[in-house]
């Protein structure tokens, strides 16, 4: 048994390490002169009480290099003081506008709503969808337009970096489990080669569209009811023809998507399930697949030490090296790759829940609940 699972880890291994060649890393080149002038980018910011991040995010807007930029920010009914920040910060960027988010009709998710009402209001050839809490580097429109431009894509979406504030134990041990899913679980040689619409990922705190293309797919408007918008954005877009390329934004982006256990909880479980197309049958797939690839090494590791066994260590050290090669790609803590048995065994609590609150009483994201 032991044989059988060191080379199905070997396998992983080098899957992982394979699989990672065919996501490009978003990097800036050298441009002609005025080349960069081009194209008009409308930043658009759906923000439902982000109050806490409107000062960082206006002061990681401010240093962008690119210039032919316009800012939109949309109120999305806030019960805190999201609106009042605006006001206080937006003067620090030129050509920015508030809007004032109106109520979310009946079947549709907040955030898409949001971000439809900020296509609406867009004049950009390019529409760049940011959530309240990323940060980018300066030069990273630039980073786009030259991947974007060259090859005519529809969508650039990437899954940034993920920095773990706080001490709030499932943040540590869920958040960077999202890299994880992507190298280990999506071909991304079909993702970013071909237009197979299943093959598909993205990150909706980071959506890069072409105009044409978002028009021509029906934009957010298309997938009013989605709980997975980003994903199925990219799906759309490959359909409608369009090539689309899923990168490596970790140097150019970061995302401190949530400080508390109750919201990583929260977030996640709205999206887990749906993730995988509500498929009880590869739901319960997963959770074998995590129990055995990524639990029970670090049981033999322990029954190893204790009886001086020292080859029913291995599975676990295999364990570390997958994660360790993904957290290195990610620009994640390589400590924390050590955790990873905590870390599966925190994602199949959460698909498992997700699953059951599929069926029972829906999801609750920001004050508002999905069925």
């Amino acid at each position: 048994m032991i044989n059988i699972l060191n080379v199905g880890l070997g396998f992983i291994l080098v899957w992982v390490l394979v699989n990672s060649f065919f996501m490009p890393r978003l990097r800036q080149r050298p441009v002609e002169e005025n080349a960069q002038e081009q194209d008009l980018v409308s930043i658009l910011i759906p923000m439902r009480n982000e109050e806490k991040n409107v000062a960082p995010l206006i002061h990681s807007l401010s240093q962008l290099t690119y210039q032919h930029v316009e800012f939109l920010f949309l109120n999305d009914q806030s019960t805190d003081d999201t609106r009042l920040r605006l006001e206080e910060k937006i003067h620090l960027l030129p050509n920015a506008s508030i809007i004032e988010g109106k109520e979310l009709p009946a079947k549709w998710v907040g955030k898409v709503h949001a971000c439809h009402q900020l296509s609406c209001h867009a004049h950009g050839h390019y529409f760049f969808f940011l959530d309240a809490d990323i940060m980018i580097q300066p030069h990273t429109i630039e980073a786009l337009l030259q991947q974007a431009r060259p090859k005519q894509l529809g969508l650039v979406s990437g899954f940034p970096k993920f920095p773990v504030k706080g001490t709030a134990w499932l943040c540590q041990l869920l958040v960077p489990m999202q890299h994880v899913i992507i190298y280990l679980h999506l071909p991304l040689f079909l993702a970013n080669y071909t237009r197979m619409p299943m093959a598909s990922a993205a990150h909706g705190s980071f959506l890069f569209f072409s105009r044409a293309c978002y028009e021509a797919i029906g934009g957010h408007k298309e997938i009013y009811h989605s709980l997975i918008e980003d994903i199925q954005l990219m799906r759309n877009c490959k359909e409608a023809g369009f090539p689309t390329r899923l990168v490596n934004n970790t140097g150019v982006a970061s995302c401190v998507m949530y400080e508390t256990n109750s919201e990583v909880w929260e977030g996640f479980s709205k999206n887990s399930f749906p993730g995988i197309g509500r498929s009880y049958i590869l739901g319960y797939c997963l959770l074998l697949f995590y129990l055995i690839a990524f639990v029970t090494p670090f049981f033999l590791a322990l029954y190893g030490l204790l009886t001086l066994q020292f080859q029913f260590i291995f599975p676990y050290v295999l364990t570390v090296l997958i994660m360790i090669w993904i957290n290195a790609q990610a620009k994640q803590r390589l400590v924390i790759s050590l955790l990873v048995p905590f870390s599966a065994l925190s994602l199949m609590s959460l698909l498992l829940y997700s699953m059951i609150r599929s069926k029972r009483a829906g999801y609750t994201w920001k004050g508002r609940v999905y069925k």
